[in-house]
């Protein structure tokens, strides 16, 4: 017998004649300022790292944990945020984070010790953490199936452009200074400004969030049908709305106020539902193929192979330009082709690039100065394949986890699912981010990058066994 869900699912799609197009692009686009910022407060570091370590005078282990220690407040951000989205809103949780992002970067320029240091940055990860979850989220519930691909991966988009804005902020402003270790203006250093900066996306982003309505399928779970349907009508237009809220509503239970960590269980088996390992799976994939080593350490990455901090801090601009390239391919891309053949060819994209990049690496040699240091030819090559394996990077996993995050869990658990899966993503961010320093004194570059290069190979496996399409389907079709 077919499932009722399924079988009533034709009426499903919105009425493009009917549905206001312009208006879910711009709220979809000003929630993904959330991803900038994300990308900016994980980017900026990369060019802050020799400045904190003088300035609080650490060791590479301090000095790993000053890095990922906003790690631990984005995974304590993302297992909270889904929660209190189910209590509060998506909206709300967008705001608070927008709040958290101006403590944040305020607080970590103007520390004057590690402890303080590291308090604003778990500040900022709590931000970050729920701007990962609640953009995709967001999205994916005001965005109509046949481009709602697309719209989700602008977040990523946005996140590799915050980043991007970091590095070039950061290149500009040692540029101006000498280095990030020097006095810019007011006195303060130059790692100091390189933080404050972000202040003023910061207070666009949550200036902005009060334009945005909130999602009518957290408004049909906290039976707030009238605010539903008036938001619906906004998104789809009048003749729709009503068929829409019917729909939604019977997939989101009205049996208790609020999910409850028992929906995580499939009462027939009473084991954790398939679908909630997949998204662990696809969180901890996503950072096991190291792509933030890249992204926090790549000027420590370039210099420690023989290029100056200048040419290094322009090479994560150059990386950072090829990334948003390659993500605008998969706008084009995820909605017509799909999810999974895209992650598929990432995984295999990826071994094949951090594999050479490895190789390259294995070949550096001990300089005067006791650094290694790369001929010509390898240096060429090194360059080449990482910038590929970023692209390869961003024309799969970078967009599509976050995009199948968004959407592949059941209404009624969408915000716990998110929870769980980002809080993972953000655990296996921070233990890669924090080995780096301690693996490149030990196994060194070649070591590193063959280790991701292995676990990019293993994420073929898992997705071609475990991942299932979710291209053109509407969130009330999904079962978990």
């Amino acid at each position: 017998m077919a499932n009722p869900e399924i079988t009533a699912s034709s009426s499903l799609a919105a009425n493009p004649a009917t549905e206001n197009k312009a208006f879910i692009i711009l709220i979809s686009c000003i929630a993904t300022i959330g991803g900038f910022l994300f990308g900016y407060d994980s980017g900026v570091i990369n060019g802050t790292v020799d400045g904190i370590q003088v300035a609080f005078n650490s060791d590479s282990v301090g000095t790993g944990f000053n890095v990922a220690s906003m790690l631990l407040g984005c995974a304590l951000g993302a297992a909270l945020a889904g929660r209190l989205a189910d209590l509060y809103g998506r909206k709300a949780m967008l705001i608070l984070s927008a709040i958290f992002f101006l403590v944040s970067a305020w607080g970590t320029g103007i520390s004057t010790t590690s402890e303080w240091f590291i308090f604003f940055r778990v500040v900022g990860g709590f931000a970050v953490g729920a701007a990962s979850v609640m953009t995709p989220a967001y999205i994916s519930e005001v965005a109509p199936a046949r481009y709602r691909g697309r719209l989700a991966t602008i977040q990523q988009v946005a996140i590799i452009s915050g980043l991007t804005a970091a590095f070039l902020s950061n290149y500009l402003l040692a540029d101006i200074s000498g280095s990030a270790l020097n006095p810019l203006w007011m006195s303060y250093e130059t790692w100091r400004w390189m933080f404050w900066v972000e202040l003023v996306p910061a207070g666009i982003f949550l200036l902005a969030l009060f334009l945005i309505p909130e999602s009518p399928r957290y408004l049909v779970a906290r039976h707030k049908d009238e605010s539903a349907l008036n938001t619906l009508s906004r998104l789809y237009g009048a003749q729709e709305a009503n068929k829409k809220l019917n729909e939604i509503q019977q997939t989101v239970s009205k049996s208790s106020d609020k999910p409850k960590l028992s929906d995580l269980y499939d009462q027939a088996t009473q084991k954790i539902r398939p679908i909630i390992w997949i998204g662990i799976g696809l969180a901890v994939f996503q950072q096991f193929v190291g792509i933030n080593v890249v992204f926090y350490y790549g000027a420590v990455l370039w210099q420690s192979v023989g290029f100056s901090e200048s040419d290094a801090l322009f090479i994560n601009i150059l990386s950072g330009s090829l990334s948003i390239a390659a993500c605008l391919v998969t706008i084009v891309l995820v909605d017509k082709i799909g999810r999974k053949p895209l992650l598929w060819f990432g995984s295999i994209g990826m071994a094949v690039t951090l594999s050479i990049t490895a190789y390259a690496f294995s070949t550096a040699t001990v300089g005067e100065s006791g650094q290694p240091q790369l001929s010509d030819t390898m240096g060429t090559l090194a360059l080449i394949f990482a910038n590929l394996y970023v692209i390869f990077f961003n024309m799969s996993w970078g967009p599509v986890m976050w995009v199948m995050l968004g959407e592949m869990f059941p209404n009624r658990i969408r915000g716990l699912g998110l929870a769980i899966a980002g809080f993972f993503q953000w655990i296996a961010n921070f233990a890669i981010t924090m080995t780096f320093p301690i693996m490149l004194g030990s196994v060194g570059l070649a070591g590193s990058y063959g280790f991701y290069a292995v676990c990019a190979a293993v994420s073929a496996v898992f997705v071609y066994k475990m991942v299932q399409e979710t291209k053109g389907k509407e969130l009330e079709q999904m079962q978990g």
